[in-house]
């Protein structure tokens, strides 16, 4: 968005017009088409969002790759603790890319325009309220915050500063969500009364045993900085490299996953979040110095609201799923139940049972019981009104979708976010949506840890008991 030099303009228009088609191909949802024509329109020389990195591990690739698809977008600046993953951005985005350690760097440079966030946990809430008041727009990865303590004040940073600020969970930008959402609003399934949730691994690496590099040392890795609020211990590269497993830097599998699942099924619903949580599990396989568990089951208690009736969510992670890693979601209604593995989706229309009076009268009830008296009243006055239960949502909607191939909901998501960069539009997964999508997952921590069941006030945010 600021002036600068990039060759002739017909090589401009050239490689602009190439990249919209290529973008375009990625962005099936219409919203975001729409959105991607208007970013690819506006993309000139002049009109460039010029981005920085901060955090360049795994998610701090895969977020900057495919915000850099989005028309209009430059990496400028990347900031990582280890010298091995600067040395890595200038090979794999250009030697013209500034690399640092300190973050600080970034946000006082004025040629960046917003900055994404993929730094460990226990950092997210400290830069991005700093960046925040730097007047930079954030996109920040989930979850929003490592402890509840700390939702408030981003949530304040983001009204004083009114910068934009985006949560990174982009099943809240997944055309297969909008499709489940509007199936539920359109009567689908009737009245939603559970919904039952999963994200499974069955592998090393899914279970954060990530490679450590051979020259991991003080030396290379900038020790002390990365401890910022967490306690202080001599180094070690394995926690510095699987930070996620260590409670002093991350959240766990359900401040990791659950908080993924819980975005979905809020922006599914309309929900603001549950009134009570309960959660069980341990550390059953990967016993490898981790403090945190493999292994997760939580429930939680949705109260019913204008936007929805009552229902208890059912969340699981098992990091030692033998039949297979696996992400899914089931919306159980009194009317049908529609199911979806972020892939494709499928409704089943079918709803609650009543027995025609045959089967009343000489099925598997209490009839049979009762004198012939009786069955002789009851069968009398089945002929004359039969039992009827309420009747069904009517609904001709679609029973199936399926996304394109290549389809990829965090590209949507960036576009959103980049497009409420450049027109100051209110953000969907803001503050408060990327809040009220973390605590419960952070409660369901709390009860597993403390043994015990949480209460929760959704729209306050704030435990109750």
């Amino acid at each position: 968005m600021r002036r600068r030099e990039i060759g002739s303009r017909r090589g401009f228009l050239k490689s602009a017009a190439a990249a919209s088609a290529a973008v375009t191909m990625l962005a099936r949802n219409p919203e975001t088409e729409a959105a991607v024509e208007a970013l690819a329109a506006a993309d000139g020389p002049n009109d460039k969002v010029r981005i920085a990195t901060i955090g360049m591990g795994i998610i701090g690739f895969e977020d900057t790759t495919c915000a850099l698809k989005v028309p209009g977008v430059e990496l400028v600046a990347a900031a990582d603790l280890y010298s091995g993953r600067r040395e890595r951005v200038k090979e794999k985005y250009g030697d013209h890319v500034d690399v640092c350690a300190d973050y600080r760097e970034i946000l006082a440079r004025k040629d960046v325009d917003a900055v994404l966030l993929c730094v460990p946990d226990h950092w997210h809430a400290a830069m991005s309220i700093e960046a925040m008041k730097a007047g930079k727009p954030v996109y920040c990865e989930k979850p929003m915050v490592q402890t509840l303590d700390e939702g408030p004040a981003v949530i304040a940073a983001q009204k004083e500063t009114k910068t934009v600020f985006q949560v990174g969970s982009q099943y809240a930008s997944s055309i297969v969500m909008d499709k489940l959402r509007d199936m539920i609003a359109a009567g689908a399934i009737g009245k939603v009364n559970v919904v039952e949730a999963r994200y499974n691994r069955n592998s090393s690496l899914g279970a954060w045993q990530y490679t450590l590099p051979l020259d991991a040392s003080p030396e290379t890795v900038d020790w002390d900085r990365f401890l910022g609020k967490a306690p202080r211990r001599p180094f070690d590269a394995t926690r510095f490299f699987r930070w996620r497993n260590y409670q002093d830097y991350g959240t766990a599998v359900a401040g990791d996953l659950f908080v993924h699942l819980l975005t979905g099924i809020h922006h599914a619903t309309g929900a603001k979040g549950p009134n009570k949580v309960a959660a069980m599990g341990g550390l059953r396989y990967w016993d490898d110095g981790r403090d945190v568990y493999d292994v997760i089951l939580s429930l939680l208690d949705y109260p019913k609201t204008e936007a929805h009736p009552a229902f208890t969510v059912s969340l699981q992670c098992d990091f030692e799923d033998g039949g297979g890693d696996a992400t899914s979601f089931r919306f159980v209604g009194d009317e049908g139940v529609v199911s979806t593995d972020l892939f494709s989706l499928k409704l089943d229309r079918g709803g609650i049972s009543w027995p025609t009076p045959e089967q009343e009268l000489k099925g598997y009830n209490s009839v049979q019981t009762f004198s012939k008296a009786q069955r002789e009243a009851i069968a009398a006055k089945l002929e004359k009104e039969p039992r009827k239960g309420p009747a069904k949502t009517s609904y001709d909607g679609p029973t199936t979708f399926k996304p394109p191939a290549g389809y990829d909901p965090r590209f949507d998501h960036f576009v959103k976010f980049f497009t409420s960069v450049r027109k100051g539009d209110p953000v969907y997964e803001d503050a408060v949506f990327g809040f009220r999508a973390a605590a419960p997952a952070l409660l369901c921590n709390t009860s597993l840890y403390e043994s015990k069941l949480i209460g929760w006030d959704p729209v306050a945010m704030k435990v109750t008991s």
